[in-house]
């Protein structure tokens, strides 16, 4: 949806005069240093470009899209708190399906916001019909999409997906943190036809970077400035900044290593559904399995027992674990365990 995007943001956020950080006041190359009240000495004694903008130049060429459509922060989860500190006011409302990623509870409540949810259907896609009387709500400001889906590994119905972006006049944010691993193509090619979009996506992931805590929002860029206006100035470690850069130059092994999860998320799926305990393995297009097996808090505890941990998601998904795949000898000795378990 093509909207006024300023309509979007609360009068606290439009007239927020943000704090001018040293380096975001001068960002390039100098001989000398005497700014940012830095010691003169050391590695890491300066601080980090506050903007990221090596990093983004090498994202959009990866991902297409201009810099300037691009936020970094620290992990996905800080992006997650940024659209409810930035699109949200106390007494409004968000909305996720559920079951689904639980940060966007934990910060929903953090900030003070009425979290609403929709439960999946049977399928964990889409209920039909079941945002139509949401979405005229003037308060709901937020929507969160994880697709595809964790804890279920699905992809949400993309028709429907696209459907809501049109109808609701609020923020959709779609989590990607998986979308590496599916064989569908991303939202960000929608981001020119709806202002109201933010995709998400991680280093996490795919990337194999879960230490430094990187996450991507790719936005409007007159979204990408409240984002830059509300965020820590130096959310981001120059550390991070540079690993993320290395590895980003790697797709080749980039695409071994993905290709290698795919083959082996492929073989886990395939025999897990042999094991007699095993009710049902969820198709999955991510880089984890949802597996409905028998008294799933005792084998959980049992592959704790023998250093094995899975994910017990039996609290939101009655009877399931979800198992990551892992390299070919730990899924054959988590396989193995199994199978003892059942003899």
């Amino acid at each position: 949806m093509k909207i006024d995007i300023d309509a979007l943001i609360p009068e606290r956020i439009t007239e927020l005069e943000p704090y001018a950080s040293a380096r975001k006041e001068f960002n390039g190359s100098a001989a000398v240093f005497l700014d940012a009240n830095e010691l003169p000495f050391g590695t890491y004694n300066r601080y980090p470009d506050p903007l990221q903008v090596d990093l983004k130049q090498q994202l959009a060429r990866l991902k297409q899209v201009d810099p300037s459509s691009i936020f970094i922060g620290n992990g996905s989860d800080e992006i997650i708190d940024l659209c409810f500190r930035i699109f949200c006011d106390s007494g409004d409302k968000a909305l996720c399906l559920e079951p689904t990623y639980g940060m966007y509870r934990v910060s929903a409540a953090i900030n003070n916001i009425q979290m609403l949810s929709i439960p999946l259907g049977e399928d964990f896609d889409f209920v039909p019909g079941s945002f139509d009387s949401l979405c005229s709500d003037p308060r709901l400001r937020l929507i969160f999409l994880c697709s595809p889906n964790n804890p279920t590994g699905n992809t949400l119905n993309r028709s429907m997906v696209l459907d809501l972006l049109e109808r609701f006049k609020g923020v959709v944010v779609i989590d990607e943190a998986y979308i590496d691993f599916a064989g569908e193509p991303s939202y960000i090619s929608e981001l020119q036809q709806n202002y109201n979009l933010i995709v998400l996506q991680t280093m996490s992931k795919a990337w194999g970077l879960a230490a430094i805590r990187l996450g991507m929002a790719f936005m409007h860029p007159a979204l990408v400035k409240y984002f830059n206006n509300v965020k820590p100035p130096y959310n981001v470690s120059s550390v991070s900044q540079q690993i993320a850069l290395e590895t980003l130059q790697d797709t080749e092994l980039y695409n071994r290593r993905l290709q290698q999860v795919l083959q082996q998320r492929h073989w886990l799926f395939e025999q897990l559904q042999r094991l007699p305990q095993v009710r049902k393995v969820y198709p999955s297009q991510t880089n984890f399995l949802l597996v409905e097996i028998h008294e799933a808090a005792k084998v959980y505890q049992q592959l704790v027992q023998r250093g094995i941990i899975v994910r017990d998601r039996s609290a939101a998904i009655p009877d399931c674990i979800r198992i990551s795949v892992g390299t070919e000898k730990e899924n054959e000795l988590l396989l193995q365990t199994l199978i003892n378990f059942s003899n």
